[in-house]
């Protein structure tokens, strides 16, 4: 199977492809953990990226897809993929394309998380990410117990460069300008469907695990007969 994720930064997309990664046995792609990752170690690719993160731009189609490239390369999963936030440009759908074309793999389904823009604003400038575990809080919707202080392991909680208000907009934009062709292209396709983002994460993921279930029961269908 071979699923893409495509939503806004703060539309939750990250979180629940960590919920279902383990469930449905699948490797989890995402272009903004890559990216921060290969900015943390200073790499070349990250030095590049880093120059147009932070002016919260879209990193150039072939830094992301280079980056993609190699990780599927080095995981080679049989049971196939969950992308998340990747393809974002149409350039990026045909490169994409061009990769699956020689391993005969296809699209299974684009999922669009969807939500207003003043909830994905909040989500993000009152985002805090734990600095030893990685776990998420948000100082509106899922504030710490201990201000400043992970729940979960106790690590100090961090506000990620990129989330200032400022700096959200002007991605919330860009990310409406290049990433509104995609979902246009695989609506054509009829790939793209669209799940409420907005809800609890519980109701989000059981939406989208009422999604994928009619895949999975529209391939096993199809293989037998």
């Amino acid at each position: 199977m071979f699923l893409i994720f495509l939503g806004p930064p703060g539309s939750g997309k990250g979180t629940q492809a960590k919920f279902l990664e383990a469930e449905l046995n699948l490797v989890h792609l995402s272009t903004g953990d890559l990216l921060r990752s290969v900015v943390k170690e200073g790499t070349q690719i990250g030095k590049q990226a880093k120059v147009y993160m932070d002016k919260g731009e879209l990193v150039p189609d072939n830094l992301i897809v280079d980056l993609i490239k190699t990780q599927m390369e080095s995981t080679r999963s049989k049971n196939g993929y969950l992308l998340d936030g990747f393809p974002r440009t149409l350039g990026q759908v045909e490169m994409l394309e061009q990769m699956l074309s020689k391993t005969n793999r296809t699209i299974d389904r684009v999922i669009k998380f969807s939500l207003s823009e003043e909830t994905l604003i909040k989500r993000l400038t009152g985002r805090l990410v734990c600095s030893v575990c990685g776990a998420n809080f948000n100082t509106f919707f899922n504030p710490p117990k201990k201000k400043g202080l992970c729940d979960n392991c106790g690590g100090s909680l961090e506000k990620r460069g990129d989330d200032q208000a400022e700096i959200v907009r002007k991605r919330l934009e860009v990310y409406n300008q290049q990433s509104q062709p995609v979902e246009e292209y695989y609506r054509k396709q009829r790939k793209l469907m669209e799940v409420n983002a907005s809800q609890t994460l519980q109701k989000t993921l059981a939406a989208l695990k009422e999604l994928i279930a009619r895949d999975v029961s529209k391939s096993a269908r199809g293989k037998s007969r």
